[in-house]
């Protein structure tokens, strides 16, 4: 039952009609339990509350179905507004965004020129730009241009996937940059054919590449609400003494608030990713896909309203 819902949300987070129905009617329906706004005045109202708590950031401007150059430069656009209010404000945030978002699907001179803007205002605002993964399809050529982009500018990471096959190899080929990466399990449907289709199996590949990046010496963000995988990362680095200032955990923002100022209270650095925008159907559905619980919750909420 669990797997057939989150295929059944997977299914609607790409379609193109409830997006654009979902754009109109803003964040109701439970929505705004994790994202915070449609602005980036209301994003920064949240990202203070938060760095208040202890807590630092990331931040995404919301995106799907980007298919002409317009749409990606007015996406990168945005971004360049969320550092400069990143600046403005003093938060303590990051800035997180999808290469599909920047034009990868139409050009690569439209994303390399897209990216280049975004990482010079970042550089000049000392603000780190995470690249998220996004499906398999797309997974070889995000690193690739990481790759040449890394060359050129130090304030960027990108996100390495333990449920691919690929992904040892990724991280091996990777070692010779120094990347900062995040760790996550995966939250797309992939095929059998590309990705481990067993949880053990996710989460032992998990904890491999947590293991892995950690003792090659460079920073790592591990992104998980799995206590096991949390655990695990505590007694691998007190095994082998790795300072708390190599590594940090993530979280989404609006799940598992308590276990992030549990941790924050332990002295560990807690990130938030914190979206924002009015396309946030997509990612709203992604979240349903990964917890059933989820639902309960956006149902009360909607219920109470």
């Amino acid at each position: 039952m669990e797997q057939a819902m989150r295929n059944f949300f997977l299914f609607l987070s790409k379609n193109r009609a409830l997006t654009k129905t979902a754009k109109r009617y803003g964040l109701r329906f439970g929505a705004s339990r994790f994202v915070a706004g449609e602005s980036i005045d209301q994003a920064t109202r949240v990202i203070q509350e938060l760095n208040q708590k202890g807590l630092v950031v990331t931040i995404d401007y919301l995106g799907e179905f980007v298919d002409n150059q317009q749409e990606a430069n007015e996406m990168a656009d945005q971004c360049i507004e969320a550092i400069r209010s990143i600046g403005h404000n003093n938060l303590n945030s990051q800035l997180s965004l999808k290469m599909t978002s920047m034009g990868l699907d139409i050009s690569d001179d439209i994303v390399l020129d897209n990216m280049k803007r975004i990482l010079e205002a970042a550089k000049e605002e000392g603000v780190f730009v995470t690249i998220d993964m996004e499906d398999y399809s797309r997974c070889g050529k995000t690193l690739e241009i990481f790759k040449q982009l890394k060359r050129e500018y130090d304030n960027i990471g990108t996100v390495i996937q333990a449920y691919l096959y690929r992904t040892e190899e990724d991280m091996k080929d990777l070692d010779a940059y120094a990347p900062n990466l995040r760790l996550v399990k995966g939250a797309y449907k992939e095929s059998p054919e590309v990705a481990f289709p067993n949880k053990s199996d996710v989460d032992e590949n998990f904890k491999k590449i947590i293991k892995m990046h950690l003792l090659n010496g460079h920073y790592t963000a591990i992104a998980t609400h799995d206590d096991q995988m949390i655990e695990y990362t505590k007694e691998l680095v007190k095994e082998h003494n790795i300072p708390n200032d190599q590594f940090e955990f993530q979280m989404l923002y609006g799940i598992r608030v308590e276990r992030q100022l549990e941790l924050k209270n332990e002295g560990y650095k807690m990130r938030v990713y914190v979206p924002y925008g009015n396309d946030w159907y997509g990612y709203f559905m992604r979240r349903l896909a990964e917890r059933p619980a989820n639902v309960a919750f956006v149902l009360k909420g909607v219920i109470k309203k």
